[in-house]
């Protein structure tokens, strides 16, 4: 499978999820993306998108994709995006969207800070420190490939 941008899978959830008539803030929107990442390196050992993902305070954070809809703070974002995906990028998005689709943010939020790559990369930072440290894609593919065998 062919790598994409972060910016692009996103616009792809966020029109999926608009579709549905279902709104998506950033937050869960990044919590999106870290796992289509994750779960695309343990499945396909490679990256979907080159964009680094960071340990941010609230979970992983794609910072570009981020401020591209910074704007929109909590709230669900409502700018309208088109976006369809080849097919065998369009059945990995929409199994990270079955899976994690029905979650709210903050569910996502508290599953991301549970989980290895988060944690290591955050490492001794107080819970509310900022950081731009980067969730290697290494840690996710062990983590993932991990949880797919056991």
């Amino acid at each position: 499978m062919k790598s994409t941008t972060a910016s692009y899978v996103a616009k792809y959830f966020i029109s999926s999820f608009q579709k549905k008539d279902k709104g998506v803030s950033n937050l869960k929107l990044q919590k999106l993306l870290y796992y289509a990442q994750a779960w695309h390196l343990a499945l396909y050992g490679n990256p979907l998108f080159r964009d680094p993902i960071q340990a941010w305070v609230h979970g992983p954070v794609v910072p570009s994709v981020f401020r591209e809809y910074k704007d929109y703070a909590w709230r669900p974002i409502t700018q309208e995006v088109k976006a369809d995906a080849p097919s065998d990028l369009a059945f990995h998005l929409k199994e990270v969207t079955r899976v994690y689709g029905e979650f709210d943010a903050t569910t996502l939020e508290r599953m991301t800070h549970q989980e290895t790559p988060w944690k290591e990369t955050r490492g001794s930072l107080s819970p509310d420190e900022s950081s731009n440290r980067e969730i290697t894609q290494e840690s996710m593919k062990k983590y993932f490939s991990a949880r797919l065998h056991g």
